[in-house]
């Protein structure tokens, strides 16, 4: 494996201006097209009680009109090119993204200049905005899925801000109004804390000369300090909570606890040893033992989702109502022998492979590198993170394994979950 093909300090050009805004990029002429992403911290962290869902709601305003341009001629001028560009807002961040032709590059730059800077927020399009997010809401009340993971992140994060979903409720997003998301705008968007990704076919000297051109004379006083979010103790005993959803056939699980944050020193054995227990293959041991022995779910699987915060460790599955008792059981039974035994030499040995044969292909495109970029900068991960990468999975033992299952793994401070009929 060649590392130098991966991304790295001799070919990321990274310079932050002098407003505070962070920029990266990679040049690759193999394709016509360049890909832009980025983030700033104006993420739901900042949502009042009273008005959760208003970071989102106010993202999903943001290309609905500009100073400039209204809103068909927005998406006009994007497909005229073929061309695409959103805006999307996350616990911490405002995220947005795009892609387009080389060429097109100043028409991305123009309508991102014009969503931060200078949304009009039109009326009639907040209400059709207000409708749509009504009727997500609905749906996602009807979705036992949706609702197992809204309860299971109550449990787990009860007293945190982690415990809210981006979305809101229907009672916050009816009271929202139009001054609302234009103060959220004026108070929370800045250049401090922002990251722009540039990769594709363009000289990076270029690419950031674009961006400045266009953003480097923003600034905004009123922006506030990057949101910090307090640590989290695991609970204290088990906690469950069951959710009826008339008319269902299929009932959702979760169940889990904390888990290590994206820089915790143990994170990537942690990593590995939820690839073996419930993600590689079809879906791991967890996958093997309550779906393709027991037939006890139409799936089951782990995850890891690790970040800034305290993360979460969990198993989601979807099952006949009938058999979630036995579900839950057969599932604990896994997890007591992963804190137990561990994980086999061999299982770690393909889970490792499984990891680093992987990853070429996640910078295979502009699109991948740019993500690549984002979470190099994100979690100060060093620019030649990626040519590290197959080392650091190497270096991972099954001792290590062991030890990390055994400091977050406690089946007595279970947060369990179900939604269903």
């Amino acid at each position: 494996m060649n590392k130098n093909a991966f991304p790295g300090a001799d070919d990321i050009t990274r310079v932050v201006l002098e407003n505070g805004i962070t920029i990266l990029c990679r040049t690759n002429f193999n394709s016509p097209s360049v890909v832009l992403r980025g983030y700033l911290p104006a993420g739901s962290l900042f949502d009042p009680e009273e008005k959760l869902g208003l970071a989102d709601f106010t993202a999903s305003a943001l290309m609905r009109g500009s100073e400039n341009r209204d809103f068909q001629a927005i998406y006009d001028t994007l497909e005229s090119v073929g061309a695409s560009f959103g805006f999307s807002a996350g616990m911490h961040t405002l995220g947005f993204g795009g892609r387009a032709l080389t060429e097109d590059l100043p028409l991305l730059m123009g309508i991102l200049a014009e969503g931060l800077r200078q949304p009009t927020f039109p009326d009639e399009h907040i209400e059709k905005l207000r409708a749509q997010q009504l009727t997500g809401l609905a749906l996602r009340d009807q979705d036992t899925g949706d609702m197992a993971e809204l309860i299971f992140d109550e449990i787990l994060y009860a007293g945190h801000p982690y415990r809210h979903t981006g979305d809101g409720t229907p009672e916050t997003i009816q009271a929202m109004t139009r001054d609302d998301l234009v103060e959220f705008h004026r108070s929370k968007f800045g250049p401090r804390g922002m990251v722009i990704t540039i990769v594709g076919a363009i000289e990076a000297e270029e690419a950031i000369a674009k961006v400045e051109a266009m953003l480097g004379d923003w600034q905004n006083p009123a922006q506030p300090p990057k949101p910090t979010v307090p640590e989290m103790e695991p609970l204290v005993n088990r906690v469950r909570r069951d959710h009826k959803i008339e008319g269902k056939s299929q009932a959702n699980l979760m169940l889990g606890f904390l888990g290590p944050k994206r820089l915790d020193d143990d994170y990537m054995a942690a990593s590995l040893g939820n690839s073996i227990l419930g993600r590689f293959g079809l879906m791991g041991r967890i996958g093997e033992s309550v779906r393709e022995k027991s037939g006890l779910a139409y799936y089951a699987y782990s995850s890891l989702s690790a970040g800034q915060g305290p993360g979460a460790w969990y198993v989601s599955a979807g099952v006949n109502p009938a058999n979630m008792e036995k579900a839950i059981e057969l599932i604990s039974e896994e997890l007591t022998l992963f804190i137990e035994k561990g994980v086999t030499g061999e299982e770690l040995s393909d889970s490792r492979s499984n990891y680093i044969g992987s990853m070429p292909l996640s910078l295979e495109s502009n699109g991948g590198v740019a993500s690549a970029l984002i979470r190099i900068e994100r979690y100060d991960l060093g620019l030649d993170y990626y040519r590290h990468y197959p080392d650091l999975v190497s270096a991972v033992t099954r001792e290590q394994i062991l030890a990390v299952a055994r400091k977050y793994i406690d089946l007595d401070r279970l947060a369990i979950a179900t939604a269903g009929p």
